[in-house]
């Protein structure tokens, strides 16, 4: 069966692929790679892997807005930032995110995000990852080779790598380097390059203090100020919290027309009313520090937050047109199903893009298709067929009334799309309905209650039993961890215990 294209579907077991980004969408795509048979090389310009869970204390104060693409910071994580989804649903299928014992690890079910950060390097430890990863490498361009045709695509990468202990070392500087790819996988997520209201007048004429939230990290520079936190969703609420212990005045204001006067706001003007306002989407930025409300109402403010999202940005991508980025950056297409560009497909695909999905479960379902597709395993429909397919998406999200900003929001809009995805290109098993109860039930206390859902524990009979079976499966695996390690632990110094290998 054609790939994309015309593109036949690919024969040989082994295809040289570049992973660009070392997060948890580019981790997920390495593993299946590999799974597969690939050559795999994953380019991460962290020192480390983990994408945006890499906590980085570092802002760019030159440009606290992230106006400038590509950021000099990519990650976006503030110090106090826990999961919002339970950590019984979030593992990958083989290798489950159990609370694990030592120093600095956080075994709630909501952990901080040092914790996700662990368990993504336990990933890597586990399978060998590391191996495939360069670190310090920034990916600078992705084009096809001139020699490219459709029935031989090929990718040439060039890339960056920081030859310094960190970029801000006075001896530290870059090694380029091009290579040549069968296929390349774009896993660079979209939580890093910020988006800013387009509908506030008097921004650049603000002379006080303006930051997205991609540059905010802790409370304390912004102690005895008024600050004006723009956006009601998970950050804008989490930021305004964070704020109220040390701020003068917080002041949270929706990024749209319509004022979000839920449950839990309600909650959050109860608990902190004598610091915490809410008010209408900002009309105006005032030369003198006035922020005015589209209400009319206004108030003096030393600072402005914007929590108001991230756009899509591959600045290192040539597609030639054949992939864009529309709609204001919440746009990227055309992609069947998300992943792939059916002009280019298989050589491009992209893990990651869709958004409002459960991580890393439904990354690990695109790495396995896209895998498969690129080993001969699985085939791809013709290219018109899934130009068709995109249109169509297109069109049912424009009849059934959702914005074309939300077009790549599978579980928000449409929560079941996100399981028959696996069910159509994986051979994955499903995920387990206890899970996805608990799923449910934990996003309906986040809405009842922002600030307590967390450390709440009011599961069902079927998730308690779920959950139970679950534990039951961490002893298990951490009583076999104890012993390896104290296999190798006597193997080392000669002595201690014997293993069952070396008595036969």
């Amino acid at each position: 069966m054609a790939a994309g294209g015309g593109e036949p579907v690919l024969q040989s077991k082994t295809k040289s692929v570049c992973v660009v980004g070392g997060g948890v969408a580019g981790l997920a795509a390495a593993r299946e790679l590999r799974r597969e048979g690939h050559a795999v090389t994953v380019m991460e310009q962290s020192a480390d892997v983990g994408g945006q869970w890499l906590y980085d204390p570092r802002t760019d104060a030159e440009d606290p807005l992230g106006a400038a693409a590509p950021v000099r910071v990519p990650s976006s994580i503030y110090a106090c930032l826990r999961l919002i989804s339970p950590r019984e649903a979030m593992g990958f299928s083989d290798f489950q995110f159990f609370p694990t014992d030592g120093e600095g690890r956080d075994p709630r079910r909501f952990p901080v995000h040092r914790e996700l950060h662990c368990y993504l390097k336990d990933f890597c430890d586990a399978f060998g990852l590391m191996d495939a990863v360069r670190l310090n490498t920034r990916v600078l361009r992705v084009a096809l080779t001139p020699t490219s045709t459709t029935a031989t695509r090929q990718w040439t990468v060039r890339s960056a790598r920081l030859l310094g202990t960190t970029e801000d070392d006075d001896d530290a500087r870059e090694e380029e380097e091009e290579e040549v790819f069968d296929a390349v996988v774009v896993a660079t997520g979209h939580y890093s390059q910020p988006m800013l209201p387009s509908d506030i007048e008097g921004m650049g004429e603000w002379t006080r203090g303006q930051l997205h939230s991609h540059s905010y990290r802790t409370p304390e520079p912004f102690r005895g100020e008024a600050v004006v936190v723009v956006g009601c969703a998970e950050s804008g609420k989490d930021i305004a919290l964070d704020l109220c212990r040390v701020a003068r005045e917080v002041h949270l204001a929706a990024s749209s027309k319509a004022t979000p006067a839920t449950p839990a706001m309600s909650r959050m003007l109860a608990n902190h009313g004598d610091v915490l306002r809410l008010h209408t989407r900002i009309r105006r930025l005032h030369a003198d520090g006035r922020v005015e409300f589209a209400d009319g109402s206004s108030v003096a403010a030393d600072t402005v937050i914007y929590c108001t999202g991230y756009t899509y940005s591959f600045p290192f991508l040539d597609t030639g047109g054949a992939v864009t980025i529309e709609d204001d950056g919440y746009v990227v297409g055309p992609l069947f199903e998300h992943v792939f560009p059916p002009s280019l497909a298989p050589s491009l695909s992209f893990v990651g893009v869709a958004r409002k999905v459960l991580i890393p479960w439904f990354f690990e379902l695109q790495a396995r298709w896209v895998a498969q597709v690129l080993s001969g395993r699985r085939a791809l429909p013709a290219e018109e067929e899934m130009l068709r397919s995109v249109e169509e998406h297109l069109r049912a999200r424009e009849a059934a009334g959702v914005p074309r900003k939300h077009t790549h929001n599978i579980a928000g809009i449409e929560p079941e799309k996100m399981y028959e995805f696996g069910e159509r290109y994986s051979d994955l098993a499903p995920l387990e309905e206890w899970k996805k109860e608990l799923l449910m039930s934990s996003i309906a206390s986040m809405m009842a209650d922002v600030e307590t859902f967390r450390d709440r524990a009011d599961d069902s009979e079927s998730v308690r039993k779920g959950v139970q079976g679950w534990r039951g499966l961490a002893a298990h695996a951490q009583a076999k961890s104890m012993i390896a390690a104290v296999d190798v632990e006597g193997d080392g110094a000669g002595h201690g215990r014997v293993s069952s290998s070396s008595t036969d």
